[in-house]
């Protein structure tokens, strides 16, 4: 592999946020190595994808420590750039009603939490060597629900994506030493191919009266992990079109 080029880890790449981020960092000339539960599909159409894909489930602890051996397998000896940890869940109920503190179960809390805090943390800290290697960035997907009850996100899904706020300060602090810096970014209402019912509705009221482009917050990904932003550690960046005022 060329030495000069540089390499992203993404987990949940197939749609959204996920997908349009894969195609801004290729752009940018970046090898993309991406992580999901399911077998790489052939709705990606990046060069390389299949073999580039880990397929692991990253609610379980074995799930976690098999990915992280492999995609150390795969970065090889030149260093981890950037680890996106975009993967999430937001399970729903009975024709996709909101899971509230009355009605989400046991098993479902610990599902969200293993997800979408959990295995950023583990996963990061599994591929410390490779990031510390090159000064790496890491750069965690929270969300507006994460700061106030949302009409359609969960409530296991709006605490998992505060808390995920929290670990990414905790996080800067930890990795900031070994010149990693860890930023996140919380996006709100993206126009994607899995938007709630209302959503549409809900956009009439932002700022900006308008749905968000996956492409907006890829870029913001993009600048977290480039030299522009070499000084910015321990920040959650607000991508919502004023809907946190």
């Amino acid at each position: 592999m060329d030495p000069e080029r540089r390499t992203l880890v993404l987990t949940g790449a197939s749609r959204g946020i996920g997908h349009a981020t894969v195609k801004r960092f290729m752009s940018a000339g970046w090898r993309i190595i991406t992580l999901s539960r399911m077998a790489f599909s052939e709705h990606c159409p990046w060069a390389d994808g299949e073999e580039n894909h880990v397929q692991a489930d990253l609610s379980t602890v074995d799930g976690i420590d098999g990915a992280v051996d492999e995609l150390v397998r795969k970065i090889g000896p030149d260093g981890l750039h950037a680890l996106v940890n975009n993967a999430g869940i937001s399970p729903k109920g009975p024709d996709g009603a909101r899971l509230n503190t009355l009605t989400t179960t046991h098993d479902t809390w610990n599902q969200v939490f293993s997800v979408n805090l959990f295995a950023p943390v583990f996963l990061a800290r599994g591929l410390i060597e490779p990031l510390r290697q090159v000064r790496g960035a890491i750069v965690n997907v929270t969300s507006i629900a994460g700061s106030r009850v949302h009409p359609f996100a969960g409530t296991a899904y709006a605490t998992s994506k505060a808390a995920l706020a929290a670990l990414t300060r905790e996080m800067a602090a930890d990795f900031g030493p070994y010149g990693i810096r860890v930023n996140a970014i919380a996006p709100g209402e993206i126009e994607t191919a899995i938007l709630s019912p209302g959503t549409a509705d809900l956009a009439k009221s932002l700022p900006l009266r308008r749905l968000g482009q996956p492409e907006e917050v890829a870029a913001v990904i993009h600048f977290l992990c480039s030299p522009q932003a070499s000084y910015i550690n321990g920040a959650e960046v607000q991508i919502n079109g004023g809907q946190h005022v």
